[in-house]
């Protein structure tokens, strides 16, 4: 399969975005046009977890600056580091897209047995003492590897930040694999093959690149981030636009309870019960109840958001633009508050 082939069959995975309508390339306008030209120029596809934020032009922005000045921009740290958390956070919020993504990545670099181990449930496995520090480290299971400087930990908390968010949106609005649906699973294996090889990344491009296509921020970065570098500047104009989309369709109510029990969480998927949203909806009125539900569920549990938590929301945001600023803010206030927990020092 040619890689021309390759690109155009994901494009057609938008298609499978649920919930909502992602743009289409040939009728992408303005800043979507602008952000879609960067993906497929510095990714090497157009990548539907970020395309299908694209009803919402601001929040595809931030989606797009997160991932490209996390993973795909250069930095001290390599790609098979950056891919390597990127499996591991994503393992352990049981998001099988971005595991299967990123390990037919890792693949491609050449570390098909760590992405096999990561896939499996079985990070302890990995035969590389380093590789296999880091990976405990992504989950927040242990410290960084020894002799990782400043720099270096800063880049490898924004992947993991990045995919926390991503995760999430992605269990929401995508299937459980980049592969079209009607690859057959005879040929699944092959397409895997064929498109790892294609996601293998060549030169990174210039870290900052991206920045322009959001407003420089008043609010200082994370506190993970080196002052004054790439990273900082990137996440407090994401983090800008994320709040900012949250303040157009959440409630301060519902915004307020979010922020708590994320605070309080330990970070362990609550499991299969939803009994533990339904105790935290108490505090809020009957009018808010839907929209602090789904918000709730994809901060904590976004495996659970189901066509009845989106039909609930859906009698109050008529426009695809709510339902993706609602999904992002929520997203984004879990990955930011796990991601600041991580032990940036050896």
């Amino acid at each position: 399969m040619a890689p021309g082939l390759v690109r155009v069959a994901l494009r057609r995975t938008l298609r499978d975005v649920k919930y909502v309508e992602a743009v289409r390339p040939r009728h992408a306008r303005g800043a979507v046009r602008e952000v879609y030209r960067q993906v497929e120029r510095d990714f090497g596809i157009l990548a539907p977890p970020v395309a299908l934020h694209s009803a919402a032009p601001e929040v595809l922005a931030a989606a797009w600056v997160l991932l490209r000045e996390s993973l795909v921009a250069g930095g001290s740290t390599t790609r098979a580091e950056r891919e390597v958390v990127a499996s591991a956070v994503s393992a352990a919020n049981s998001c099988p897209y971005c595991v299967e993504v990123h390990g037919m990545a890792l693949g491609a670099l050449g570390d098909a047995g760590t992405a096999a181990a990561i896939g499996a449930g079985e990070p302890a496995t990995i035969a590389d003492p380093r590789t296999r520090a880091l990976a405990a480290w992504s989950r927040g299971a242990g410290p960084l590897p020894p002799a990782v400087p400043a720099g270096a930990a800063a880049e490898l908390a924004a992947v993991a930040v990045a995919f926390h968010y991503l995760n999430r949106v992605v269990s929401v609005f995508l299937g459980p694999s980049p592969l079209p649906g009607n690859v057959p699973p005879s040929a699944r294996e092959k397409a895997k093959a064929v498109l790892g090889f294609f996601l293998k990344p060549g030169k990174p491009p210039v870290a900052g690149l991206s920045l322009p296509l959001l407003p420089p921020s008043a609010t200082d970065g994370p506190g993970w981030a080196v002052p004054g570098g790439t990273a900082d500047d990137a996440f407090a104009r994401v983090g800008a636009a994320f709040e900012a989309a949250g303040e157009r369709v959440l409630s301060p109510r519902v915004r307020d309870l979010v922020r708590r029990e994320v605070k309080a969480w330990d970070g362990r998927p609550p499991g299969l019960s939803r009994a533990w949203v339904s105790d935290a909806l108490t505090e809020l009125p009957a009018s808010e109840r839907p929209a602090g539900r789904f918000a709730l569920l994809v901060a904590k549990a976004a495996y659970q958001v189901d066509a009845g938590a989106v039909a609930a929301v859906r009698r109050e945001w008529t426009d695809d633009r709510d339902l993706v600023e609602a999904a992002s803010w929520a997203a984004f206030t879990a990955a930011n508050e796990l991601g600041g927990r991580l032990p940036v020092r050896p």
